[in-house]
């Protein structure tokens, strides 16, 4: 990889790990679905004008906007509100890894490679030393609705990957709009008008602020990026620079927010991205002789 395009994927890992930190600063002013809705509407509504028409059936816009838009986001925004640090979070949702790997060798057939199998027992155990550190005086629950998060994103890997889509914004755009009806709906329903009436009567700049990074530099900067790096190199490539995600995102949650780094929690850390990488080896196109271009877990290259 040039060095141009290595310091983009670094940035997009760095723009992707800061956004755990904006996240947990906007649900400061908005309650978690309003939230999620906003971010969609704001991020889909100008580029739907650029972006042209979907390139894939509606059923795959409309499974992955769903499964990723909503379930997702909604579970991790929620998580995030109810306790869940913004450092752990953007860690703990990389057990997606280990959801899209069994996902596809339910939904699509495919047998797990050794290397895989490895990598979920080690990820597995780092997100463990997790749940126990965090359990400690932390709501379980904020813990679990992040992991259910993460099943949705392995989830909606495997339906991304059915979908293939030849223009990765493009799908990622009209994704964004189809979750934004929904989480409204369910904002309504689970968390009031009058708090949503409130929330957005108290817009400020902090407000305005944050919902700009998520929706603009975030979502649609960095999928940009991402997607141009994934037409310049193949996606074992460009892949493993997500594992940077988690470091960016524990790094500015403590200088930012105050989020403690123990010694547990930093090996913890270690585990999990050592698991995931493991996730993405692949063997070479040569002796697999199978189209190597895009690893189990890389699907949906968006973070939060």
């Amino acid at each position: 990889m040039k060095p141009r395009h290595a310091a983009l994927a670094v940035l997009v890992a760095a723009i992707w790990g800061v956004n755990f930190v904006a996240i947990k600063i906007g649900l400061q002013n908005f309650p978690p679905l309003l939230f999620s809705g906003l971010r969609f509407l704001v991020a889909a509504v100008p580029a739907l004008f650029f972006v042209g028409k979907p390139k894939v059936a509606w059923k795959w816009v409309v499974a992955v906007g769903l499964v990723l838009g909503v379930a997702k986001f909604g579970f991790v925004f929620t998580g995030m509100y109810a306790g869940m640090p913004a450092g752990l979070s953007s860690l703990v949702l990389q057990s997606q890894a280990i959801f899209t790997v069994v996902f596809a060798a339910v939904l699509l057939r495919e047998r797990p490679r050794r290397t895989q199998l490895v990598g979920i027992g080690v990820a597995s155990v780092g997100i463990v030393v997790i749940a126990l550190d965090y359990g400690v005086g932390s709501p379980l629950s904020a813990f679990l609705l992040v992991i259910a998060g993460a099943a949705c994103w392995g989830l909606a890997n495997v339906i991304t990957r059915r979908a293939q889509s030849p223009d990765a914004l493009n799908f990622i755009v009209w994704v964004s709009a189809v979750a934004v009806l929904p989480l409204f709906g369910l904002s309504l329903l689970m968390e009031g008008v009058d708090r949503d009436l409130a929330a957005l009567e108290a817009f400020d700049w902090s407000g305005a602020a944050t919902l700009g990074f998520v929706a603009w530099i975030s979502t649609l900067l960095g999928f940009g990026l991402w997607g141009h790096l994934l037409r310049e190199y193949d996606a074992s490539t460009v892949a493993p620079f997500s594992l940077l995600v988690p470091v960016a995102g524990m790094l500015s949650a403590w200088l930012v927010l105050g989020e403690e780094l123990t010694v547990l929690r930093c090996t913890a850390a270690l585990l999990v991205i050592a698991g995931m990488a493991s996730t993405a080896i692949r063997p070479s196109a040569g002796r697999s002789g199978r189209d190597e271009r895009q690893p189990v877990g890389s699907a949906v290259g968006e973070q939060v």
